[in-house]
Protein backbone atom coordinates (compact mmCIF):
# COMPACT_ATOMS: atom_id res chain seq x y z
CA UNK A 1 0.00 0.00 0.00
CA UNK A 2 1.42 3.07 -1.07
CA UNK A 3 2.59 5.45 2.04
CA UNK A 4 0.84 8.80 2.03
CA UNK A 5 3.04 12.33 2.39
CA UNK A 6 2.10 12.86 6.23
CA UNK A 7 3.91 8.76 6.46
CA UNK A 8 6.74 9.86 4.84
CA UNK A 9 7.32 13.17 7.18
CA UNK A 10 6.84 10.99 10.34
CA UNK A 11 9.33 8.78 9.02
CA UNK A 12 12.00 11.61 8.59
CA UNK A 13 10.87 13.63 11.16
CA UNK A 14 13.21 12.90 14.55
CA UNK A 15 11.92 11.14 17.26
CA UNK A 16 12.15 13.35 20.09
CA UNK A 17 13.68 11.78 23.46
CA UNK A 18 12.19 14.57 25.43
CA UNK A 19 9.38 17.14 25.89
CA UNK A 20 10.43 20.93 24.86
CA UNK A 21 9.85 23.52 27.63
CA UNK A 22 8.79 26.82 26.93
CA UNK A 23 8.67 29.25 29.80
CA UNK A 24 7.51 33.24 29.94
CA UNK A 25 9.47 35.11 32.61
CA UNK A 26 7.69 38.21 34.11
CA UNK A 27 9.12 40.81 36.41
CA UNK A 28 5.91 41.03 38.83
CA UNK A 29 2.36 40.06 38.83
CA UNK A 30 0.55 41.51 36.04
CA UNK A 31 2.49 42.31 33.33
CA UNK A 32 0.52 39.78 31.34
CA UNK A 33 2.65 36.64 31.72
CA UNK A 34 -0.47 34.26 31.66
CA UNK A 35 -2.42 35.60 28.77
CA UNK A 36 0.71 35.79 26.62
CA UNK A 37 0.64 31.74 27.25
CA UNK A 38 -3.32 31.42 26.94
CA UNK A 39 -2.58 33.27 23.06
CA UNK A 40 0.48 31.38 22.44
CA UNK A 41 -2.24 28.19 23.32
CA UNK A 42 -4.40 29.26 21.10
CA UNK A 43 -1.90 29.87 17.97
CA UNK A 44 -1.00 26.53 18.80
CA UNK A 45 -4.20 25.04 18.33
CA UNK A 46 -5.04 26.66 15.39
CA UNK A 47 -2.34 25.04 13.43
CA UNK A 48 -3.60 21.61 14.77
CA UNK A 49 -1.66 21.06 17.58
CA UNK A 50 -3.49 19.18 20.32
CA UNK A 51 -3.04 21.59 23.32
CA UNK A 52 -4.83 21.08 26.73
CA UNK A 53 -4.75 22.88 30.33
CA UNK A 54 -2.67 21.29 33.02
CA UNK A 55 -3.50 24.46 35.48
CA UNK A 56 -3.94 28.08 34.95
CA UNK A 57 -4.95 30.40 37.62
CA UNK A 58 -7.04 33.12 36.60
CA UNK A 59 -6.92 35.38 40.27
CA UNK A 60 -10.11 36.85 39.22
CA UNK A 61 -9.19 38.57 35.80
CA UNK A 62 -11.71 38.37 33.04
CA UNK A 63 -9.63 38.39 30.52
CA UNK A 64 -8.23 35.00 31.32
CA UNK A 65 -11.57 33.54 32.39
CA UNK A 66 -12.63 34.13 29.28
CA UNK A 67 -9.12 32.94 27.34
CA UNK A 68 -10.20 29.48 28.84
CA UNK A 69 -13.22 28.94 27.61
CA UNK A 70 -11.24 28.35 24.27
CA UNK A 71 -8.79 25.98 25.86
CA UNK A 72 -9.65 22.05 26.76
CA UNK A 73 -9.01 21.68 30.42
CA UNK A 74 -7.89 18.57 32.08
CA UNK A 75 -9.61 18.29 35.37
CA UNK A 76 -7.59 18.89 38.41
CA UNK A 77 -7.10 16.78 41.44
CA UNK A 78 -8.97 17.08 44.65
CA UNK A 79 -6.76 16.41 47.56
CA UNK A 80 -8.18 16.57 51.39
CA UNK A 81 -5.68 18.55 53.35
CA UNK A 82 -6.33 19.10 57.42
CA UNK A 83 -10.41 18.82 56.69
CA UNK A 84 -10.16 21.54 53.66
CA UNK A 85 -10.30 20.31 49.99
CA UNK A 86 -7.87 21.37 47.84
CA UNK A 87 -7.63 21.17 43.84
CA UNK A 88 -4.02 20.49 42.29
CA UNK A 89 -2.97 19.68 38.67
CA UNK A 90 -3.59 16.03 38.25
CA UNK A 91 -0.40 14.95 36.29
CA UNK A 92 -1.30 11.06 35.85
CA UNK A 93 -4.38 12.61 34.22
CA UNK A 94 -2.48 15.14 31.84
CA UNK A 95 0.14 11.19 31.06
CA UNK A 96 -3.09 9.59 30.46
CA UNK A 97 -4.51 12.17 28.00
CA UNK A 98 -1.07 12.62 26.47
CA UNK A 99 -1.78 15.81 24.43
CA UNK A 100 1.15 17.18 22.54
CA UNK A 101 1.50 20.71 24.47
CA UNK A 102 0.36 21.50 28.24
CA UNK A 103 0.29 24.54 30.06
CA UNK A 104 1.34 24.77 33.28
CA UNK A 105 0.65 28.26 35.54
CA UNK A 106 3.23 29.53 38.07
CA UNK A 107 5.79 27.44 37.92
CA UNK A 108 7.20 27.92 41.45
CA UNK A 109 3.92 26.69 43.11
CA UNK A 110 4.03 24.31 46.35
CA UNK A 111 1.73 21.39 45.94
CA UNK A 112 -0.13 20.57 49.11
CA UNK A 113 0.90 17.83 50.69
CA UNK A 114 -0.72 14.15 49.41
CA UNK A 115 0.23 15.18 45.85
CA UNK A 116 2.29 13.27 43.55
CA UNK A 117 5.23 15.79 43.65
CA UNK A 118 6.02 18.55 46.51
CA UNK A 119 6.38 21.04 43.64
CA UNK A 120 5.28 21.92 40.64
CA UNK A 121 8.37 21.85 38.78
CA UNK A 122 8.95 18.45 39.63
CA UNK A 123 5.48 17.96 38.04
CA UNK A 124 6.35 19.74 35.15
CA UNK A 125 9.87 17.94 35.03
CA UNK A 126 7.74 14.22 34.51
CA UNK A 127 5.53 15.85 31.71
CA UNK A 128 8.47 16.13 29.96
CA UNK A 129 9.80 13.15 30.18
CA UNK A 130 7.07 11.96 28.19
CA UNK A 131 6.96 13.70 25.79
CA UNK A 132 5.19 16.26 26.32
CA UNK A 133 5.66 20.03 25.45
CA UNK A 134 5.37 22.21 28.43
CA UNK A 135 4.13 26.09 28.05
CA UNK A 136 4.97 27.70 31.26
CA UNK A 137 4.93 30.94 33.54
CA UNK A 138 7.63 32.47 36.49
CA UNK A 139 8.20 35.53 38.17
CA UNK A 140 11.98 36.49 38.21
CA UNK A 141 11.86 36.77 42.62
CA UNK A 142 10.57 33.14 42.53
CA UNK A 143 14.53 31.77 40.88
CA UNK A 144 16.22 30.57 43.81
CA UNK A 145 19.08 32.76 43.72
CA UNK A 146 17.30 35.97 43.04
CA UNK A 147 14.60 36.03 46.11
CA UNK A 148 17.45 37.19 48.43
CA UNK A 149 17.95 40.02 46.11
CA UNK A 150 14.40 40.68 45.82
CA UNK A 151 13.67 40.40 49.44
CA UNK A 152 16.90 43.39 50.05
CA UNK A 153 15.19 45.86 47.19
CA UNK A 154 11.32 45.22 48.03
CA UNK A 155 11.94 44.02 51.65
CA UNK A 156 9.01 41.20 50.86
CA UNK A 157 10.32 37.64 51.22
CA UNK A 158 9.44 35.48 48.61
CA UNK A 159 8.59 31.93 50.01
CA UNK A 160 8.04 29.88 47.08
CA UNK A 161 11.22 29.59 44.67
CA UNK A 162 12.69 27.21 41.69
CA UNK A 163 16.15 26.15 41.65
CA UNK A 164 18.28 27.88 39.33
CA UNK A 165 18.88 25.46 37.20
CA UNK A 166 15.04 24.93 36.36
CA UNK A 167 14.41 28.00 34.05
CA UNK A 168 17.83 26.94 32.23
CA UNK A 169 15.95 23.86 30.86
CA UNK A 170 14.12 26.29 28.69
CA UNK A 171 14.28 25.50 25.42
CA UNK A 172 12.94 28.96 25.13
CA UNK A 173 12.16 31.76 27.22
CA UNK A 174 10.15 34.88 26.49
CA UNK A 175 9.78 37.89 28.39
CA UNK A 176 6.78 39.58 29.05
CA UNK A 177 7.67 43.12 29.33
CA UNK A 178 5.51 45.88 30.28
CA UNK A 179 6.55 49.31 31.38
CA UNK A 180 6.38 50.13 35.34
CA UNK A 181 4.26 52.73 34.23
CA UNK A 182 1.89 50.56 32.30
CA UNK A 183 1.78 47.47 35.11
CA UNK A 184 0.80 50.72 37.55
CA UNK A 185 -1.90 52.06 35.42
CA UNK A 186 -3.45 48.27 35.51
CA UNK A 187 -3.25 48.16 38.79
CA UNK A 188 -5.12 51.35 39.11
CA UNK A 189 -7.70 50.01 37.15
CA UNK A 190 -8.42 46.80 38.95
CA UNK A 191 -6.95 44.78 36.14
CA UNK A 192 -4.13 43.24 38.33
CA UNK A 193 -5.91 42.90 41.94
CA UNK A 194 -9.53 44.08 44.02
CA UNK A 195 -9.98 47.23 44.55
CA UNK A 196 -9.57 46.39 48.24
CA UNK A 197 -5.79 45.71 47.46
CA UNK A 198 -4.69 48.55 44.68
CA UNK A 199 -3.92 50.71 47.01
CA UNK A 200 -1.26 49.16 49.64
CA UNK A 201 0.30 47.29 46.89
CA UNK A 202 1.31 50.57 44.82
CA UNK A 203 2.56 51.55 48.33
CA UNK A 204 4.41 48.09 48.89
CA UNK A 205 5.88 45.73 45.91
CA UNK A 206 4.14 47.91 42.90
CA UNK A 207 6.40 50.92 44.07
CA UNK A 208 7.90 52.42 40.97
CA UNK A 209 11.08 51.57 42.04
CA UNK A 210 10.83 48.56 43.29
CA UNK A 211 9.52 47.86 39.59
CA UNK A 212 12.22 49.34 37.55
CA UNK A 213 14.54 47.20 39.82
CA UNK A 214 13.08 43.85 38.86
CA UNK A 215 12.42 44.22 35.63
CA UNK A 216 16.29 44.93 35.28
CA UNK A 217 17.14 41.65 37.26
CA UNK A 218 14.72 39.96 34.89
CA UNK A 219 16.22 41.51 31.68
CA UNK A 220 19.33 40.50 32.89
CA UNK A 221 18.51 37.05 33.34
CA UNK A 222 17.19 36.51 30.07
CA UNK A 223 20.38 38.28 28.94
CA UNK A 224 22.65 35.83 30.84
CA UNK A 225 20.49 32.49 29.63
CA UNK A 226 21.07 33.51 25.92
CA UNK A 227 24.67 33.99 26.96
CA UNK A 228 24.82 30.77 28.64
CA UNK A 229 23.28 28.97 25.73
CA UNK A 230 25.24 30.03 23.35
CA UNK A 231 28.28 29.35 25.47
CA UNK A 232 27.33 25.92 26.35
CA UNK A 233 26.29 25.20 22.50
CA UNK A 234 29.75 26.53 21.30
CA UNK A 235 32.14 24.48 24.06
CA UNK A 236 29.65 21.21 22.49
CA UNK A 237 30.71 21.62 19.24
CA UNK A 238 34.25 22.64 20.40
CA UNK A 239 34.57 18.90 21.78
CA UNK A 240 31.78 17.08 19.48
CA UNK A 241 31.46 14.16 22.35
CA UNK A 242 29.17 12.02 23.70
CA UNK A 243 28.10 12.96 27.18
CA UNK A 244 27.43 10.70 29.66
CA UNK A 245 26.24 11.51 33.65
CA UNK A 246 26.97 7.94 35.93
CA UNK A 247 25.60 7.06 38.98
CA UNK A 248 26.61 4.24 41.19
CA UNK A 249 24.39 2.60 43.39
CA UNK A 250 26.67 0.80 45.42
CA UNK A 251 25.43 -3.17 46.25
CA UNK A 252 26.27 -2.91 50.08
CA UNK A 253 26.55 1.22 50.58
CA UNK A 254 24.25 3.53 51.90
CA UNK A 255 21.06 4.00 50.58
CA UNK A 256 20.66 7.54 48.71
CA UNK A 257 20.03 9.93 51.21
CA UNK A 258 17.86 12.48 49.03
CA UNK A 259 16.28 10.20 46.17
CA UNK A 260 14.08 13.51 44.68
CA UNK A 261 17.59 15.32 44.66
CA UNK A 262 19.27 12.73 42.85
CA UNK A 263 16.48 12.27 40.20
CA UNK A 264 15.74 15.72 39.81
CA UNK A 265 19.60 15.98 39.11
CA UNK A 266 19.71 13.19 36.69
CA UNK A 267 16.51 14.52 34.51
CA UNK A 268 17.99 18.13 34.12
CA UNK A 269 21.15 15.53 32.70
CA UNK A 270 18.87 14.26 30.18
CA UNK A 271 17.54 17.72 29.56
CA UNK A 272 20.77 18.60 28.49
CA UNK A 273 21.24 15.74 26.25
CA UNK A 274 23.60 13.45 28.53
CA UNK A 275 22.85 10.02 28.35
CA UNK A 276 21.93 8.70 32.13
CA UNK A 277 23.60 5.45 33.03
CA UNK A 278 23.04 3.55 36.22
CA UNK A 279 25.66 1.11 37.55
CA UNK A 280 25.50 -1.04 40.15
CA UNK A 281 28.72 -2.28 41.94
CA UNK A 282 30.81 -2.77 45.05
CA UNK A 283 33.28 -0.01 44.85
CA UNK A 284 32.44 3.53 42.91
CA UNK A 285 35.82 4.20 41.70
CA UNK A 286 35.85 0.37 40.21
CA UNK A 287 32.45 0.83 38.52
CA UNK A 288 32.91 3.90 36.29
CA UNK A 289 36.90 2.86 35.50
CA UNK A 290 35.52 0.08 33.98
CA UNK A 291 32.64 2.01 32.26
CA UNK A 292 35.23 4.85 30.79
CA UNK A 293 37.39 1.92 29.69
CA UNK A 294 34.15 0.21 27.86
CA UNK A 295 32.96 3.49 26.38
CA UNK A 296 36.59 4.63 25.53
CA UNK A 297 35.79 7.86 27.19
CA UNK A 298 38.45 10.33 27.34
CA UNK A 299 37.27 13.26 29.67
CA UNK A 300 35.76 12.12 33.25
CA UNK A 301 34.17 14.77 35.75
CA UNK A 302 34.06 14.67 39.25
CA UNK A 303 31.37 16.86 41.28
CA UNK A 304 32.53 17.29 45.00
CA UNK A 305 29.98 19.13 47.43
CA UNK A 306 31.56 21.37 50.20
CA UNK A 307 32.07 18.78 52.85
CA UNK A 308 34.41 18.82 55.97
CA UNK A 309 33.77 15.78 57.92
CA UNK A 310 34.88 11.96 57.28
CA UNK A 311 32.80 11.72 53.70
CA UNK A 312 35.98 14.43 52.28
CA UNK A 313 37.82 11.22 53.12
CA UNK A 314 36.34 8.84 51.39
CA UNK A 315 35.46 10.76 48.55
CA UNK A 316 39.44 11.57 47.88
CA UNK A 317 40.03 8.02 48.53
CA UNK A 318 37.69 6.99 45.49
CA UNK A 319 39.19 9.63 43.34
CA UNK A 320 42.22 8.09 43.77
CA UNK A 321 41.29 4.38 43.56
CA UNK A 322 39.54 5.61 40.42
CA UNK A 323 42.87 7.13 39.41
CA UNK A 324 44.88 3.96 39.84
CA UNK A 325 42.35 1.44 38.21
CA UNK A 326 41.17 3.79 35.20
CA UNK A 327 42.94 4.28 31.75
CA UNK A 328 45.00 7.05 30.61
CA UNK A 329 41.80 9.74 30.75
CA UNK A 330 41.68 13.92 31.64
CA UNK A 331 39.89 14.08 35.20
CA UNK A 332 38.33 17.40 36.34
CA UNK A 333 37.48 17.72 39.90
CA UNK A 334 34.64 20.18 40.28
CA UNK A 335 34.28 22.06 43.78
CA UNK A 336 32.49 24.73 45.20
CA UNK A 337 33.29 26.46 48.81
CA UNK A 338 31.56 26.15 51.83
CA UNK A 339 29.52 28.67 52.88
CA UNK A 340 30.32 28.91 56.47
Amino acid sequence: MPKKPEDWLEIASPQKSRGIFKLFLGYAPGVGKTFSMLSEALRRRSRGEDVVIGVVETHGRKGIEELLTQIESVPRQKIEYKGTIFEEMDVDAILARHPQVVLVDELAHTNIPGSKHRKRYEDVQELLAAKIDVVSTLNIQHIESIAPVVRSITGITVRETVPDWVPLTAAETVMVDLTPEALQNRMKRGDVYSSEKVARSLKNFFRRGNLIALRELALRQVAEQVDRSLESYMEARRMDAELYVVHVDREFGAKEPNKDTLIANLRFAESLGAQVVRLKGRSVADSVAEFVRSKHVTQVIFGCAAIHDWRKYLYLSAVHRFLRESPAVDVHIVTQESEE
